[in-house]
């Protein structure tokens, strides 16, 4: 008797594990992904072209990046040597972004890096890169809409406008700012994608030209002595703790430090958040009109844009004063480098660029952690309900409304801004993993038609990847601590929930007649 309770354990087990092992290797066809458009409860609406794909790029990433993370980085890390982490960052984006653009072109449907994924790599894997969009795109539109706020209540002081912008419920303070922004846009993505994007473009172009304006007037006041050294030697830093050095550094037994070449990398990987946004781009692939054109151009087009005004930023900024007066004003900025040199009156055209800047950065980000949570609801590995689209604007209306109510609740009222670096850490995954997949699907799938082609494959692709685990073992202990924990909780909502519901898997078990794990 007890022989044979073994047995049936035994084979219980063997079949849990056989079943646990096919949901994590098991793909999602690319037939699939594409007849899942069809539906009309869950489809979206064609309608971006291209220039309208390169602006949602620029409007994403020209935000309060440019005007501040390029002077932190120099002060705190690099010195002029900045401009070549922001080269080195480009460079790297650029190609990743290339992988996107050949993935977007080959299967244009919603959700990114994770709907590629799980056509490669598998379910898990899938599950593992659409966590950590989430977790790029929540945080960053949390963190980029209470800047927002911040930057509102130093316009009004630069105005002298007087208005309070925090208020009390239930004993919580919370800012209006944020809580507006993500309002207005949450209304507008709700409302249409087209619509929302016709009211970007017009923010986009003033706040780039309001960025050149910024470039042209700051390039009379560079003085070449401040570009020397070009990357300062390296020294101890110091009130940093062994957690908060970056991982390379910590693995290899180094000391933490800051400038020199560590210090140029440090910065590459600081500054790789002011190129976030081309994934985010990609996830409208199912919202534009003919795909296999205009989402490779737009990607690309995009990047050369945000990629010469970052650099051309950098030069200023650096060149303008030492990176040493940056460090010492406290809080580096563009602003400070033009208050250093005398010209005050640019902090009040800095200020309202930088709100207009924010402004597009929220709403494309709000987009596309929208598309993300869609793609993996309308697969079954978040719940069903979720994906449904509004049949008058044909856009997920309540899940739009869902997201926003969640963002403008942690920007009004959460410290978000302290995990700032979980952004890099989400984006850079997601960048190694599409990089990885393109040798993978031009080896399982090369019958597919392709928009466009990433040269010298698999060499770049496998280059790409490389460089952006390269740029992530360059961000802190800290940051890979936080960042596995939001791991290990989304493993667990996949093993308890993803897996049984997976409509991939529940196909797969309808075919083979095995019952479904479901209930």
């Amino acid at each position: 008797m007890a022989s044979s309770n073994s047995r049936v354990l035994t084979n219980r087990m063997g079949h849990w594990l056989s079943s646990f092992g096919n949901a994590v290797v098991r793909r999602k066809p690319v037939e699939q992904s594409l007849l899942a458009m069809q539906d009309p409860t869950r489809s979206l609406k064609r309608e971006l072209t291209a220039m309208d794909l390169a602006i949602l790029g620029v409007a994403v990433a020209v935000g309060a990046g440019i005007f501040s993370v390029g002077a932190t980085a120099a002060a705190n890390y690099a010195g002029p040597g900045v401009i070549l982490s922001f080269v080195i960052a480009a460079v790297v984006c650029g190609l990743a972004v290339m992988c996107y653009a050949e993935f977007a072109s080959t299967l244009p449907v919603s959700g990114s890096a994770y709907t590629y994924s799980y056509t490669t790599m598998g379910e898990l894997i899938a599950w593992i890169i659409g966590w950590d969009l989430i977790l790029e795109m929540l945080l960053a539109g949390s963190v980029i809409a209470k800047f927002w706020g911040v930057y509102l209540a130093d316009a009004f002081r630069l105005f002298h406008v007087e208005i309070p912008l925090t208020f009390t419920v239930f004993g919580i303070e919370a800012t209006w700012g944020p809580i507006l922004i993500v309002g207005i846009f949450t209304t507008l993505l709700v409302l249409g994608t087209k619509l929302s994007t016709r009211v970007t473009n017009i923010f986009t172009i003033i706040k780039v030209g309001i960025t050149l304006f910024v470039i042209v007037a700051g390039i009379g006041y560079i003085k070449v002595a401040n570009y020397t050294p070009f990357i300062p030697a390296s020294q101890p830093a110091e009130h940093k703790s062994t957690l908060e050095q970056p991982l390379f550094a910590f693995l290899s037994g180094l000391n933490p430090s800051t400038f020199g070449f560590v210090g140029v990398l440090s910065a590459a990987a600081l500054v790789f958040f002011a190129f976030i946004g081309f994934d985010v781009v990609a996830t409208t692939a199912e919202e534009a009109k003919d795909p296999q054109r205009t989402l490779p151009r737009g990607i690309l087009g995009g990047l050369a844009i945000v990629s010469v005004l970052y650099i051309l930023v950098t030069l200023v900024v650096t060149g303008m004063v030492s990176y040493k007066d940056l460090a010492a004003s406290g809080t580096p900025s563009l602003t400070t480098a033009f208050e250093l040199v005398g010209a005050t009156w640019a902090g009040k055209v800095i200020s309202i660029g930088i709100l207009f800047g924010l402004t597009t950065v929220v709403m494309v980000l709000l987009l596309g952690l929208t598309r993300i949570v869609f793609s993996m609801s309308r697969d079954g590995l978040l719940p069903r309900g979720m994906s449904k689209t509004s049949e008058r604007y044909r856009t997920p209306a309540r899940l739009q409304i869902g997201v926003g109510i969640i963002v403008a609740l942690i920007a009004g009222v959460a410290k978000v801004e302290l995990l700032e670096e979980m952004i890099n850490i989400g984006t850079l995954s997601a960048f190694v993993l599409v990089s990885f997949g393109i040798p993978i699907l031009r080896r399982t799938r090369p019958d597919l038609k392709r928009g466009f082609r990433v040269p010298f494959s698999p060499w770049l692709p496998i280059a790409a990847g490389v460089a952006c685990l390269w740029l992530m073992t360059n961000l802190t202990v800290v940051t890979w601590a936080r960042f596995l924990v939001w791991l290990l909780v989304g493993f667990t909502i996949w093993f308890c929930y993803g897996r049984r519901h997976s409509v991939a898997g529940q196909q797969d078990m309808a075919a083979s007649g095995r019952p479904s794990e479901v209930g």
